[in-house]
């Protein structure tokens, strides 16, 4: 059974063993024996060899699942031996890795198991629930394991989607009388063009939530011990943060297109949900929605949505324009006063390429200027319904 994504899995556990051995290298963990760490560094060693032996056996369920069961004993050694408490984040994987080899059912209730824990163990600290910090990691953990549970099923339907795909080529190349049957193999394939849509609809939503979320969490935990107040209010802006992250999932899944949709007004909120003393956001809007169809409206979305995000994390702007015009065209331009970068040097971690890619499905424009020292400009144009 293929488990795509399995990269990520190593990836994580690199990230845990490097930051838990920087940790005690910098003594921020004095009570972390030399017995302790060893056998921390041990345990991620051998979770990385795993994903390595579980390549080898990846179409073997049974070896999936006793791989998994091996897997959840070395994340209960990894974090109990782990004294900077990095090690809890690899609980995220199991739902993941369960949702390949016991199925979806399994991965949910997994899932769920490992919340009902956090919060039992939440509960032997007393009034745990008006503790901003402990209610902080309870909800980045309930969010990491939605986040996995939607990976799985997001890359299991695209691995679906890429085998039925491959099918569908193999069977018109050898079976060329069988044209009764073409329409209906078109069908699929825009089928799975949706889904592929979907998953990305999914990924741009969910990554410009967590933006939010750890803003707002992060606030909380600065003014924790300033402003109780304070922190108790950025922790409900992170709860709501959470809910619309899990209301947009809802709608991507299932295709809720009847829903109506402004663009001015979904911009107007995912501004308000950003914009605080440190990143200010000021909006200009001038023309007319009407003529313009919604798929075209929800790209320029995704391009606003995608642009902020990038403002706030990568750019270290405090201030960005956003201005929509509607005419004979919809164009949406985003200025931010950051750092800037020079555009033959971006990664792809940026999603310039998966915005250049929406725009252009629709017969719109997608252009960067950007230079470094001089902030970043983006500018997305959509022509209208005809």
């Amino acid at each position: 059974m293929v488990v795509p994504l399995r990269w990520m899995a190593s990836v994580l556990y690199a990230a845990v063993l490097v930051t838990g051995v920087y940790y005690a290298l910098a003594g921020l963990a004095p009570d972390w024996s030399t017995a302790a760490l060893m056998v921390f560094v041990a345990t991620l060693i051998a979770l990385l060899g795993l994903e390595q032996v579980a390549r080898r056996h990846a179409t073997e369920r049974r070896w999936a699942i006793g791989l998994l069961i091996v897997r959840m004993v070395l994340f209960e050694v990894a974090t109990a031996t782990d004294k900077a408490g990095f090690a809890r984040v690899l609980y995220v994987l199991v739902p993941f890795f369960a949702y390949f080899s016991l199925g979806r059912r399994w991965s949910i209730g997994l899932a769920g198991a490992y919340l009902v824990a956090g919060v039992v163990r939440a509960s032997f600290t007393p009034s745990w629930w008006t503790d901003p910090e402990i209610v902080s990691d309870l909800l980045m953990f309930f969010i990491g394991m939605l986040l996995s549970v939607v990976t799985a099923a997001v890359a299991a339907e695209q691995q679906r989607s890429r085998e039925r795909a491959e099918r569908l080529v193999g069977e018109l190349s050898a079976s060329q009388r069988r044209l009764a049957d073409y329409a209906g193999r078109v069908a699929e394939l825009s089928a799975a063009t949706e889904r592929n849509r979907l998953a990305r609809d999914i990924h741009d939503s969910v990554g410009h939530h967590l933006t939010a979320i750890s803003v707002q969490l992060a606030k909380a935990e600065a003014f924790r011990e300033r402003d109780p107040a304070v922190a108790d209010r950025a922790v409900g802006d992170a709860r709501r943060a959470a809910g619309r992250a899990l209301q947009e999932v809802r709608e991507s899944v299932g295709t809720l297109r009847a829903s109506p949709f402004g663009l001015t007004t979904a911009i107007a909120a995912l501004a308000d949900g950003l914009d605080d003393a440190g990143f200010r956001v000021s909006l200009e809007f001038s023309g007319s929605e009407a003529g313009h169809g919604r798929p075209e409206r929800e790209a320029l979305y995704r391009v606003a949505q995608e642009a902020l995000t990038n403002a706030r994390r990568h750019a270290g702007a405090d201030l960005v324009r956003v201005a929509l015009r509607f005419g004979p065209a919809a164009t949406l331009e985003v200025c931010d006063n950051g750092r800037g970068f020079t555009l033959g040097e971006v990664g792809a971690g940026s999603g310039l390429a998966g915005m250049r890619e929406r725009l252009a499905a629709l017969g719109g424009t997608f252009l960067v200027d950007s230079t470094p020292g001089h902030g970043t400009r983006v500018t997305a144009s959509i022509p209208g319904e005809r």
